[in-house]
């Protein structure tokens, strides 16, 4: 789906199989954010194919956060020259306390090491600059990347249209998914792209989803 002319997102529609949306920005450095499941990446694929672009196109892969459905799919671009990177301090839980988790799934979390590490502030590749936000709640290293220049948050399983991501996982927080959900409440937003469910296009649509979320969802986390 074109969102923009260097915005495409990869939204995964089936009702029966979990996996992750998928975005990928065409700009200076080509980026994927959370490529998903290894076994379902074939629509990541077939997204990029319509595009005439293949895995080894791409720059960098940026995952929300490391649970499977959002990072199992990383591997696949090992003999490509894409970097990929997390938050350190995903990384560190995913990687020690996370790991039984990820073990279970099983994922040997050793072969997904991070090229490098994205933390809070600006992350610059190559004329590209995307906010980084940590959001934890959902898993203590989530982030939520925003590109001011189209507008966009990348909001992982954060927040979602007319939902809330779950925190009952091992590292969820429903205090801190909430605090971190109102930290973004006043950015200049045009498109909210969520790790699951529609995408909402609109300021005034994101707005009212940020107000519905707090006044309904807020009370069950």
């Amino acid at each position: 789906m074109k969102l923009t002319d260097n915005l495409h997102a990869f939204i995964w529609q089936s009702t029966t199989t979990n996996n992750c949306n998928a975005y990928f920005i065409d700009g200076p450095s080509r980026v994927l954010i959370d490529p998903g499941h290894r076994a379902q990446f074939e629509h990541v694929q077939r997204g990029l194919e319509h595009l005439d672009l293949s895995i080894n196109d791409i720059d960098v892969v940026i995952c929300t956060h490391a649970h499977p459905d959002h990072l199992e799919a990383v591997p696949l671009f090992k003999d490509t020259p894409t970097l990929f990177t997390l938050h350190e301090t995903e990384w560190q839980w995913v990687a020690t306390i996370g790991k039984q988790m990820s073990a279970a799934f099983g994922i040997d979390i050793d072969d997904f090491r991070p090229d490098f590490f994205i933390k809070e502030g600006t992350l610059s590749l190559n004329g590209l600059e995307l906010d980084i936000i940590h959001t934890p709640g959902h898993s203590p290293g989530s982030v939520t990347l925003h590109w001011p220049l189209q507008k966009a948050l990348f909001t992982g399983d954060l927040i979602f249209k007319e939902g809330v991501g779950r925190t009952d996982l091992p590292g969820g927080d429903g205090s801190k998914l909430k605090q971190s959900i109102k930290g973004l409440k006043n950015l200049d937003v045009e498109w909210l792209l969520s790790g699951h469910g529609d995408v909402i296009s609109g300021a005034e649509k994101v707005n009212k989803n940020f107000d519905d979320v707090e006044s309904f969802y807020f009370a069950y986390v």
